[in-house]
């Protein structure tokens, strides 16, 4: 509820931009050439190899998209090298990379050899970006076909389509709108990697012609992979998709993830039902208690103003549910408090949800049992996990708070960083409702996607 000093664990992290590159973000190597050491220190930066060899059909956007990404890693503080080399793929070598990103490749493009450098490479923590017609690449390779998460299968002309931005808190997605249109040439599957991975956008089949997903067609996704990070984007096959800021950003933001830097829930993601979904009409089931108010954005984003006062869900109480929300420190100063409160009766005092709910706190400026991901006042969390977990004032945030009889678990960007259960007969999480904190007219807290899903029932 208030904070009253500042933590560095707040601001661990704190720049995606890592200053200088170790050498020229254009250089190009090929194996073991290029002239670097084997590993490299946090003061150099991340280093990204984009590998573009093909076996079948070749892209003439690939010379765009190479230069695209060097471009990206010039101003975004990672090293790229580029090669078309498979003898790239040894385990040496491929240790002196945070990722690798696969532009366009197709067919055979590594022998088993090289296939089983790059699966220790994944399997110690390494990332994977694929672009485009990396889906069309390694079919009899069921590695690669599960880090790609699903195959090429067909595409119609290139045209445009409206993509609806499923998760909007992924650094890959985060700066879309709840839609976006462009023009590419789109990728049919032959699955769909909506139970594999995590979907961050898919394609509306009605604004085009030639989809076969029945409606369901997911076009970017992410995924924790064997021990890796996983990152694809089917887009990419035109070279004008390479000058557009947006898909760059796109780029970016998975190159970012891939190689550590942002951090984001990527376990799949099914069955919630939206209680926010950044319409104006979604909030007909909410309540302002208290002082304070949010403000909607055009882009469906709450923030909090005033307080201190508490929006809270009326439309139904909830005793066992996954709720999955994205948040972030919205003001400049990057010291905003806020909190998710659950498990308390309906009331238009904000100080009922205090006195007979839990808070999971979002500020991460105050001691262990008051900050971000503590059950406020009752039980930290695990600030080693958590610190690695959180990314920084003005970027986004996931939660899952998983409620479960008195047992309550909560998850930031897909990492478990608190298991509590409540003893105290006073409060119970059986049966109550949800709400999100605007604590005072200092503090400016973001929401977006407030979605949940309900568990089958468990006793206390």
């Amino acid at each position: 509820m208030r904070s009253t000093s500042r933590l560095a664990t707040a601001v661990v992290g704190a720049g995606l931009l890592l200053g200088c590159v170790s050498g020229p973000a254009s250089s190009h190597t090929g194996g073991q050439s290029g002239g670097h050491s084997g590993g490299h220190s946090a003061e150099a930066g991340k280093r990204v190899l984009v590998f573009s060899r093909t076996a079948g059909f070749r892209h003439d956007s690939i010379p765009d998209g190479v230069e695209a990404v060097q471009q990206l890693g010039a101003t975004g503080g990672f090293t790229v090298d580029a090669t078309e080399d498979a003898g790239a793929f040894t385990a040496k070598n491929l240790r002196r990379y945070d990722a690798v990103v696969f532009l366009s490749t197709t067919g055979d493009v590594l022998d088993e050899t090289q296939q089983s450098a790059f699966e220790g490479y994944i399997r110690h923590g390494g990332g994977y970006v694929g672009i485009h017609a990396a889906a069309d690449t390694e079919y009899d390779w069921a590695f690669y076909g599960g880090l790609v998460g699903a195959y090429f299968q067909s595409h119609p002309a290139i045209q445009p389509a409206t993509v609806n931005v499923e998760d909007r808190a992924h650094a890959a997605t985060s700066g879309l709108g709840q839609t976006w249109d462009r023009t590419d040439e789109w990728y049919n599957y032959r699955s769909n990697p909506r139970d594999r991975a995590h979907v961050l956008a898919s394609l509306d089949e009605s604004s085009y012609t030639g989809g076969t997903m029945n409606g369901d067609h997911p076009i970017a996704w992410c995924q924790n992979y064997r021990g890796g990070r996983a990152f694809y984007t089917g887009g990419g096959h035109t070279k004008e998709s390479y000058a557009d800021p947006a898909f760059r950003r796109h780029l970016l933001g998975g190159i970012q993830y891939a190689v550590g830097d942002a951090q984001a829930d990527c376990r799949p993601e099914n069955g919630y039902r939206p209680l926010f979904d950044g319409t104006a009409a979604s909030l007909d089931g909410w309540k302002q208690a208290g002082p304070g108010a949010f403000a909607l954005s055009d882009d469906g984003t709450l923030t909090s103003s005033g307080g201190m006062g508490l929006l809270w869900y009326s439309g139904s109480g909830f005793s066992s549910y996954s709720l999955k929300l994205d948040w972030k420190m919205a003001g400049a100063d990057g010291d905003d408090n806020s909190g998710v409160f659950v498990g308390f009766p309906p009331s238009d005092d904000p100080w009922s949800a205090v006195d007979n709910g839990y808070e999971i706190q979002i500020d991460a400026t105050d001691v262990p049992e008051k900050t971000t991901g503590s059950v406020y006042g009752f039980q930290s969390a695990d600030l080693k996990k958590r610190d690695r977990a959180l990314n920084p004032p003005g970027e986004w945030n996931t939660y899952e708070i998983r409620v479960e009889g008195e047992h309550l678990r909560v998850w930031l960007n897909g990492v478990k960083i608190n298991d509590f259960t409540n003893t105290d007969p006073a409060r119970s999480l059986v049966d109550g409702h949800i709400g999100i904190q605007n604590h005072g007219a200092d503090d400016q807290m973001s929401f977006r996607d407030v979605r949940i899903k309900e568990l089958p029932g468990k006793g206390n």
